[in-house]
């Protein structure tokens, strides 16, 4: 199977501070890699990495076999990437599809002059959302009034709707009660079913073990052990975080 997205030898110095060193992992299509860590460990500075946000001072990123290194944040998401941060950045104010198409609006044109079209932005926020089994009650409301798991489908949603072939979440399930934590492991299993290849970040071991394919683990920013959830068990995965030798 060939790479969705290959990362090769990933290196990030601030100052005097390495914070993250020869960091090196494939995600596959349909393929969940989970990046596990303490705090600290160099999970974030991975991703903005990858997203374009941090250039890296060593090593390169590959999307499909392109070379996305040294591109900005706006090109790495045109080449198929999509960062869904703890924040979500939805716009309180505004429904879903307006959401979907933040900063990407959708306009139509009546005498000449513009206007958003609304109407087309709430349809295409209801059929991709279908597609990924997510209802929402109101598609006129706010995303103020929905649930963490919704809002969460709604981020998820819109990175599907620009037909993106890798998502990273950051800490999907934070601040979520159990049953939006099961429903937002649902919405990864039906990401994966289409193909799409993911990074969550996360060290929280029960969304870990029941989100991975392979399981890769930094600490102190170095790569403590790569292993798949039926070859390991969460004893050896805390000892790898801790920063124990294997």
């Amino acid at each position: 199977m060939t790479a969705l997205l290959k990362i090769d030898g990933l290196r990030k110095r601030f100052g005097g501070n390495e914070a993250v060193k020869n960091v090196s992992f494939e995600v596959n299509p349909g393929e969940c890699v989970v990046l596990a860590g303490d705090n600290g460990a160099g999970k974030s500075t991975v991703i903005k990495m990858i997203s374009g946000v941090y250039q890296p001072t060593d090593g390169k990123v590959y999307m499909n076999g392109a070379l996305l290194t040294g591109k900005t944040p706006e090109a790495v998401r045109t080449a198929g990437i999509e960062t869904i941060y703890q924040d979500l950045a939805l716009a309180d104010n505004l429904d879903p599809g307006l959401n979907l198409y933040l900063g990407r609006e959708a306009v139509k044109h009546v005498l000449g002059v513009p206007y958003l079209d609304r109407r087309k932005m709430r349809e295409d926020a209801a059929k991709v959302m279908l597609s990924l089994g997510i209802v929402v009650p109101d598609p006129t409301a706010p995303v103020r009034e929905m649930s963490g798991g919704q809002r969460q489908a709604i981020a998820i949603a819109r990175a599907i709707h620009w037909q993106a072939g890798i998502v990273i979440m950051d800490e999907p399930t934070a601040a979520l009660g159990v049953p939006e934590q099961r429903e937002v492991m649902a919405l990864i299993e039906r990401l994966k079913k289409q193909g799409v290849g993911i990074i969550l970040i996360s060290h929280n071991l029960p969304d870990i073990f029941a989100a991975a394919d392979r399981i890769i683990v930094l600490a102190r920013g170095v790569v403590a052990g790569e292993r798949r959830p039926a070859e390991t068990n969460d004893e050896e995965i805390v000892r790898m975080m801790m920063g124990a030798t294997l």
